[in-house]
């Protein structure tokens, strides 16, 4: 492997190619990704360096090839050629020149029809991308949310940018059809009953960790799940915050139990990217945090069984 440089000893995502907007050297990939190191306000305690976590995850895909013996034996990077564009150039003491930098970035890389996969950073930079989806498609987007949390805070001391409140701003938004809206895998007591009653009166769907794990069948589940998001909507978008994982499989997350596994996380991307999605989003791992960088290494694997995935629906 090439392990094409982005800066420093940062190589591409999973051996990509280094690409950009200046000279089109995107135009010949298939899938694009992007980080997007910002963090905002911290919520709870010592819960911080997410903001790491595109450096790391990029680190750590280098590791790895596109071979996924246990799905027959597809090779995604033998279908799918990955280009990767750096990161989003944030400005940490600005939130409100982030979000406007965020989406102007998204808004090139929708404009290129290609598959974009952008890495946290903090769950607020959903927003800024859903937002810029919209606009380029001219119509209603519906998400997939697969979270422990709703993160529909209407602000947190004040700020509206926070990563408990991105979903407060899509519902307040055009850009989004609400009742296409499925906050999948919510989970444990660090919700607040506020927030699971706002998702009700706003017409969002909860399928909690337990609906799931109870459910006897993910892929059932998972076609009823994107036809909520699909129905009423021009694109389906997919943003994972990565404690929707049990702890005992996200040791770079916060310590929420009764989460998925990591089977279960990395069957239902699968089965969404092969109905459709138009792009995914994967934020919050924290890397000062993470033992041996479990978590950073996990998102390799979840992005292939969503490139999988679209592999299998293509055909």
């Amino acid at each position: 492997m090439s392990q094409e440089k982005l800066y420093g000893n940062t190589p591409c995502f999973l051996d990509g190619k280094k690409v950009s907007f200046r000279d089109d050297s995107f135009k010949d990939r298939d899938v694009l990704v992007y980080g997007v190191p910002w963090e905002g306000s911290v919520t709870w305690g010592d819960y911080t360096g997410c903001e790491l976590g595109p450096k790391v995850i990029r680190l750590n895909s280098a590791r790895y090839s596109g071979y996924l013996p246990e799905l027959n034996h597809i090779d995604v990077l033998s279908h799918y050629s990955i280009g990767d564009l750096g990161d989003v150039d944030v400005v940490p003491a600005d939130t409100l020149e982030t979000m406007y930098r965020i989406e102007n970035f998204a808004s090139e890389v929708w404009k290129t029809g290609k598959f974009p996969v952008a890495f946290g950073g903090d769950h607020g930079i959903t927003y800024p991308i859903v937002k810029a989806l919209s606009e380029e498609i001219d119509g209603k987007v519906g998400i997939i949310h697969l979270d422990a949390h709703y993160d529909n805070h209407p602000d947190y001391e004040g700020e509206l940018f926070a990563r408990n409140t991105p979903f407060h701003r899509i519902y307040e938004s055009d850009s989004v059809r609400n009742e296409s809206i499925v906050h999948m895998g919510i989970h444990g007591p660090r919700n607040k009953p506020e927030t699971g009653e706002y998702a009700k009166k706003v017409g969002a769907t909860t399928i909690s960790s337990r609906d799931i794990r109870l459910s006897g069948d993910l892929i059932d589940l998972a076609k009823k799940a994107y036809e909520i998001a699909s129905k009423g909507t021009e694109a389906v978008y997919l943003s994972i915050c990565s404690d929707v994982l049990d702890f005992a499989f996200n040791p770079g997350g916060p310590v929420d139990g009764n989460g998925l596994t990591s089977f279960e996380l990395v069957e239902l991307v699968h089965e969404f990217a092969k109905l459709g999605i138009r792009g995914m989003d994967y934020v919050e791992v924290y890397p000062q945090q993470d033992v041996n960088d479990n978590s950073s290494h996990f998102v390799s694997t979840v992005v292939l069984y969503a490139l999988a995935g679209r592999i299998l629906g293509e055909k």
